[in-house]
Parts: structure tokens; sequence; C-alpha cells
């Protein structure tokens, strides 16, 4: 019931005004009364008048720089074509209550001095970009000082091949009330940006094989991300100096490299983060700087490393969490632990049962001897499943020495969750 009533309230607030007024139809050229022809998109725009209704027939329209100022829908018929010859940005929004729906957006220009993108919306309030395919563009929709602005069911292409040249699909900064939602992005240099970006929703994206961050955000408070798709992205997602996130039921998938994780958190305080999937990755979750965070109902499948938490987190909760087929449960750098494990599943655990009530009768110590020697010594991997390691391991269990003593699961199960 807590996320569907997230969901509720954010769709309410993407609610505009019903505003009447007349169509302008577009063709490949325009004709508005006798004796009148007007060929371009910007043409039809500049006539509207607010509540009007530009509708854009099938077709392939090269113009760029189309600037929207008036509250109106631009709609697309068939997804007609605009084309920015590599010269230009597409649209330039700026205003309220503005629809851009059913577009295909093409070639845009690029700039290493100013952001250049398909549809750049500014000082906006309640736009709406919706259904359109944006393919080849630097940036591919952009907004910057908005408030409760709708990016939805939309498809961003881009081809980037290092982070200078790329832009990102989806780029936020200092906004709020957000709806993201339902997008798909791919190729580019972060799928979702997020700077300063407050109250919004990301919901129901897949964001896969991107440049660097399937979803990349900084500095962004109270902001619910819920069943999205990162797979396949250069470094995974990135998470830093946040506070008060939500995050449910997305899954982390297959983001394998030297500096890639699942998601890595910085800075992360107060958030909480249930119900999703890490599997088959390099470092399912990587935290830093962290505090009191919760971590529950989570699944840990196949990853390098299931958990590295640093010794600079504190007072951060691991609780009804599944740890299955991980190389290494946990890593840490630190023998101080100020972090509680309680109630886990952990498919290494050897303990036993003798009462039956799923619950192992002794403590679980999730960080292995070996995992402590690859974190100072990485070159130590090479021995990766020998028999050294092997008794390393078993003979720190019975004696330990240098895994912290009190990182530990005081109540592991012993089935795993049905999560």
């Amino acid at each position: 019931m807590k996320i569907v009533n997230i969901i509720l309230i954010f769709l309410l607030l993407s609610v505009g005004k019903n505003v009447d007024g007349k169509s302008i139809v577009v063709g490949k050229t325009i004709s508005v009364g006798k004796n009148k022809e007007i060929k371009t998109i910007q043409k039809a725009v500049e006539i509207a008048q607010n509540g009007d209704t530009v509708l854009v027939d099938a077709g392939l329209y090269k113009e760029g720089g189309i600037v929207i100022e008036k509250s109106i829908v631009l709609k697309g018929i068939n997804h007609p074509v605009i084309d920015g010859e590599y010269k230009h940005e597409i649209l330039f929004i700026r205003g309220k209550e503005i629809t851009v729906d059913g577009f295909k957006l093409q070639h845009t220009g690029r700039s290493e001095i100013k952001d250049i993108g398909a549809i750049m919306i500014y000082d906006s309030y309640h736009v709406t970009a919706i259904n359109n395919i944006v393919d080849d563009a630097n940036f591919g929709i952009s907004l910057q000082n908005s408030r409760s602005c709708t990016v939805k069911n939309n498809s961003i292409t881009a081809y980037g091949k290092n982070e200078v040249q790329s832009g990102n699909g989806i780029h936020c900064w200092k906004s709020d009330s957000l709806l993201i939602i339902g997008n798909k992005i791919t190729g580019c240099r972060d799928g979702i940006y997020f700077e300063f970006v407050t109250n919004s929703l990301v919901w129901r994206n897949i964001s896969r094989k991107n440049v660097r961050y399937g979803i990349h955000f900084m500095f962004s408070h109270h902001d619910t991300y819920i069943s999205n798709i990162f797979e396949e992205n250069e470094s995974g997602v990135a998470v830093m100096y946040t506070n008060h996130i939500r995050m449910y039921n997305n899954y982390f998938l297959n983001n394998w490299g030297g500096a890639a994780y699942g998601i890595l958190l910085k800075d992360i305080t107060d958030a909480e983060i249930s119900g999703n999937h890490f599997t088959k990755n390099t470092t399912a979750l990587h935290m830093e700087g962290c505090s009191r965070n919760n971590f529950y109902k989570n699944t840990f499948l196949n990853n390098g490393y299931a958990l590295k938490i640093q010794a600079s987190c504190d007072d951060n909760a691991f609780y009804e969490n599944n740890f299955m087929g991980n190389t290494f449960d946990v890593g840490t750098n630190g023998s101080l632990v100020l972090n509680t494990f309680n109630g886990n599943y952990w498919d290494k655990y050897e303990g036993y049962d003798l009462n039956r009530d799923n619950i192992g009768d002794v403590p679980y110590h999730p960080v292995s001897m070996y995992s402590m020697i690859i974190e100072s010594n990485p070159a130590a991997l090479m021995l990766f499943r020998s028999l050294i390691v092997s008794l390393l391991d078993k003979s720190e269990k019975i004696l330990p020495g240098i895994t912290p003593e009190n990182l530990k699961d005081e109540k592991p199960l012993m089935r795993p969750l049905k999560l």
C-alpha cells in the first residue's frame, strides 16, 4: 500500500488544466486560411494561441531551434521526423502547460560550450514530453529549473563512445516534483541524471548499455525510484550526497568491470532500500560514508561482491535479505563495524538449527579472511579457489584474527526468504 500511495500522489501532481482551443493541422506545407501557406513547424507555433493544438502530419522536417513559449500541445501524427541536421538543438521550451507528443527527433548539434539536445526545457511548469523517439542526440530530454513536469514513454538512443563526447539521456537539474516514467534509454553518457532535483518519481524506466551510469544523481533529496531496470551499464548506478530517498523493486543487472557497481552509494543518509534485485554485478552494493539507511528484502545473486561497506559507514541496518551465489558476501576495509546485520539468509552459512525455528543457532560472519587480504593486496586474487585459501578461511572461522569480530548476523536464516 505504501508504494501505491506514493505513485498516486505523484500522478496527481502531473494532472494539468484542460484548455480548450483550436487545432492547427501541419503537413509538409501548412495551410492556414485562404491564400496562406506556412512551411515550417516554427511558423505554426508562432501563429498558435494559448490552448491551441498543433497537429503535425508524418514527414521529414529539417529544422532546429523551434521555440515554444505558449501553452500549446504539439502533437505528431505517425511520428513525424524533426531533423536537427547535426547543427541545432531541436525544441527549446520555456513556459507552462506545454505538451510535446509523438515525434521522432534526430541528429542534434553538439557543443563543448553549451548543452544541446532534442527537447530542452527551461524555467517551466507542467511541461509534458510523451511518446517521443529520440535518436542520435547529444542530450535527449533536458529539464532545468522546472517544476511538475512529466517525461513519459519516450525512447532515447545515442551512440556515445566516451564520456566527453556524450550527453545524458534524461538530464534534470535544479527541479522539483518531476515524473520520469516508462522511458527506454541506451547509449548515452548517463541514462538518467539528477542534480538538485527533489520530490520526484522515477518509475518503470529501462536504462541499459550507457557509457557511464544507468542513473546518476547527486544532491537530490526526497526522491523515489520504483521498478526500474539498470542493466549492462559501464559503471552501473551512482547515488551521491543525498538524503531521504526510497528505492523499491529495482533491478541492477550485469554491470561488470573494474569500476562497475550495481549501485554505488556515497554519503547517503536516511534512505530506505527494499525489494531490489542485484544480479551478476562486479560489486552489487558499494557504500562509503553512509549513515542511518535501511536495507531489507533485497536479493543479492551471483555477484562478485554482494556488499562492500567501508569503515566510514555507520548505523546502517541490513535485515531480511537473501545472499546467494556471491563470490564474497561482504567486504570491508576496517575492523571497526558500526552497522547491524540481522535475520538475513546466507547460502554460505554452515551453522545448525536444533530447535528448527529457521534461525541459525550460531552467528554468521560474512567477511572472509581472503576478502580482507584482497582488500589490502589485490594481487592475491590469483589464488582464488586454491586449497590454501580454503584452509585460511576455515582457520579464521575457528580462531578469528583478521576479520572484524563484530560484523556478524546474530540470527541468520536457514532457508531463503520468498521475496
